[in-house]
């Protein structure tokens, strides 16, 4: 789960991290009014959606009346900002946050994630910020320093010097690094995070270590515990139809494609998206039903799948090992009747019970297309979907 920049810096200035002063606004007059409460005589307006590189799509403005803010604030509430984390679909903006103007002598860079293979959390810095880390990853990958956090025993003091002098801070200003860099480490820690990241980390002119902007982001399967976090959800940023799955418990991803896909486990529904496009067909979504796929469950995921109005054939991929064929064609004969599904319906079932899944399907009397192998199964799909395109003109 994504949270906004503001939320994230509410949450590590509880943890001792510098922040500027700024406030939360839903019109025009709000920001005005935030800027006014704010002081002095430089503002900076931000547009408030799940994605970075907002800047260079013009979602952060410098403002230096409050004429100037008005104006700002009535451009961006309500604009689809499109950047290359959002697709071409864009998020909208719907707040904004007012934050005090920042005299900058210097960018820096600084997050801490899980590296899953490594099995350890990774302390990330560079003397270079203010640019996305995976341009300069690839531009200058010696700028980037990397230290590894073992959760056993925690970020040591040491650690946390060592990556204040990496990222070519003045030894006065080590120690307030320090204190950053734990205040960071600890939100991560007991808030279930999988992701602190602060870029730019700014030195001030007055020399101070100010978090300029903040992105925090959370495992969702920690949330139960997490009630503070779950409720920073903002479900306007997010797609509705992966929305609707997370609240029915089902793993969903919507894509670009029109052929719908219904696939139990997370390995299989990859393969069988490749086995789309081999195909020449574009997958609709990701959905893992899951290994307890039950009449209930599996109508649930087909009203998932078939909400899309894109999609012009499914798919239902089902290799029965924990599950049974039987059951499964049960639950998809359950779902057709009740659904009263409008276009094509291919089902390739392999594993435990298969004859009899099989069998349960042939004798339903529906318009199931069969299929025994994931290429066969993948090659009817597509060709289902071009007969509906064709015959739709």
């Amino acid at each position: 789960m994504d949270i906004h920049e503001y939320q994230a810096k509410q949450l590590l200035s509880e943890y001792g991290v510098k922040i500027a002063a700024g406030g939360l606004a839903y019109s025009p007059e709000d920001a005005v009014q935030r800027s006014r409460e704010i002081g002095g005589h430089v503002w900076v307006v931000k547009a408030q959606i799940h994605s970075g590189a907002r800047g260079k799509a013009g979602g952060i403005k410098v403002c230096k009346t409050h004429d100037e803010i008005s104006e700002a604030a009535e451009a961006l509430l309500g604009k689809r900002l499109v950047t290359h984390q959002t697709g071409p679909a864009g998020k909208q903006c719907l707040r904004l946050y007012v934050e005090a103007g920042t005299d900058i002598a210097k960018e820096l860079y600084f997050s801490l994630l899980i590296d899953r293979a490594q099995e350890r959390i990774v302390m990330v810095g560079s003397a270079q910020g203010g640019m996305e880390i995976e341009e300069l990853a690839e531009n200058n990958p010696d700028a980037i320093k990397k230290i590894y956090i073992e959760p056993a025993v925690g970020l040591q003091d040491f650690q946390a010097r060592k990556m204040a002098f990496a990222l070519g801070l003045n030894a006065d200003l080590v120690p307030q690094a320090v204190k950053l860099i734990q205040g960071c480490y600890r939100a991560m820690r007991e808030l279930d995070a999988n992701m602190v990241e602060i870029n730019p980390l700014v030195i001030t002119g007055h020399g101070e270590l100010i978090a300029l902007d903040a992105k925090m982001s959370f495992d969702d399967n920690a949330l139960f515990r997490r009630q503070k976090i779950s409720e920073l959800r903002d479900k306007t940023q997010e797609d509705p139809r992966e929305m609707a799955a997370a609240d029915r418990g089902l793993s969903y991803v919507g894509l670009d494609g029109d052929i719908g896909c219904m696939i139990n486990g997370a390995g299989l529904a990859m393969a069988t998206m490749d086995m789309i496009k081999l195909a020449g067909g574009e997958p609709a979504n990701f959905l893992d039903v899951g290994g307890g796929a039950s009449a209930e469950r599996t109508e649930k995921a087909f009203r998932m799948v078939l909400q899309d109005k894109n999609v012009k054939a499914m798919l239902v991929n089902i290799f029965a090992g924990i599950n049974r064929c039987d059951w499964i064609a049960e639950g998809v004969v359950h779902a057709v009747k009740k659904i009263d599904m409008q276009v094509p319906l291919i089902v390739r079932l392999s594993g435990t019970n298969v004859e009899e899944g099989r069998k349960i399907i042939k004798d339903s009397g529906l318009p199931i297309i069969m299929a025994e192998t994931l290429a066969e199964a993948a090659e009817k799909a597509v060709q289902a979907r071009n007969e509906v395109v064709a015959r739709l003109g």
